[in-house]
């Protein structure tokens, strides 16, 4: 089973058994104030700036949020999408929480996207889903409902199966499906790390699905980040991860990722790892 977005003359497939992809993160001005007040203002310079070096330095997938306090998102998302496509023919992630954002996003972009996200939330179902089967996205899937996020991994394998067999009611592809396990900071709940690799086991071998998650999640709190960030990205992709959220500029966060994906089984005879070896 494979999942696959598409950009401009550009198509990215990834699943259990294929090498590991990254969903470039940057362009999201939660944390970056920066990207706020150019949002703010209406400018997206960093939006294309950041586009372009996550592309270059190894992104597959481009993951584009303006979610920013004073952004009106209906307007400005479906602009940085129009931005992100002039500078690379990556695929792009629309990410927002607003449906009427990803609807007007989806408007202005011609091949197959990654929606960010749907959730076990009866009203996030209801409205999400549909969009989804109309313009044959794919979608990323929050093991979480009206509840919060669960901290037990039975929970959220729970909501995983509600919101696949929602979705399969709707006539869309499991391929189309990309769960998130949800990475939460271990500096708060030392079980964090191990919830979330136990739940992307179970919600493979049971449903067969891509997965994700976003990676620095988990490093929050904790100095030295992109090194935890690194391992859990690796020990992740031994126990079933496909696509996770990160920043591609981390700095041997490729070659690491190369590694895991040989050692799994999911590079044959290591060419990929070669490859990028012989890039250095």
């Amino acid at each position: 089973m494979e999942t696959i977005v598409t950009g401009k003359n550009c198509e990215v497939r990834f699943g259990l058994q294929l090498p590991t992809v990254i969903i470039a993160e940057r362009i999201n001005p939660t944390g970056r104030k920066s990207l706020a007040d150019e949002l703010q203002q209406g400018k997206l310079d960093m939006v294309g700036k950041d586009a372009k070096e996550q592309a270059e330095a190894g992104g597959d997938i481009i993951d584009v949020n303006v979610g920013a306090v004073g952004v009106d998102e209906v307007d400005m998302l479906p602009k940085a999408v129009k931005k992100v496509m002039e500078v690379t023919d990556k695929p792009i992630c629309l990410d927002s929480a607003n449906p009427k954002a990803i609807k007007a996003a989806l408007e202005v972009y011609p091949y197959k996207a990654l929606i960010n996200s749907v959730n076990g939330e009866g009203r996030s179902l209801e409205e999400v889903l549909p969009m989804v089967k109309e313009s044959g996205s794919a979608v990323i899937c929050l093991t979480m409902d009206e509840d919060g996020i669960p901290d037990n991994v039975e929970k959220r394998v729970e909501i995983a199966e509600k919101i696949l067999k929602r979705a399969e009611s709707l006539g869309i592809k499991r391929e189309d499906l990309v769960f998130d396990c949800l990475a939460m900071a271990n500096a708060t709940n030392s079980s964090a790390c191990k919830i979330t690799l136990e739940t992307m086991r179970r919600v493979t071998d049971e449903f067969g699905v891509s997965t994700t998650f976003g990676a620095s999640n988990i490093s929050f709190g904790m100095p030295n980040r992109d090194l935890l960030n690194i391992h859990f990205i690796t020990m992740s992709i031994m126990n079933g991860l496909c696509a996770p959220i990160t920043d591609p500029l981390i700095k041997g966060l490729k070659r690491s990722m190369r590694a895991a994906d040989f050692l799994a089984g999911k590079d044959p005879y290591g060419m990929n790892y070669i490859s990028e070896y012989r890039k250095k």
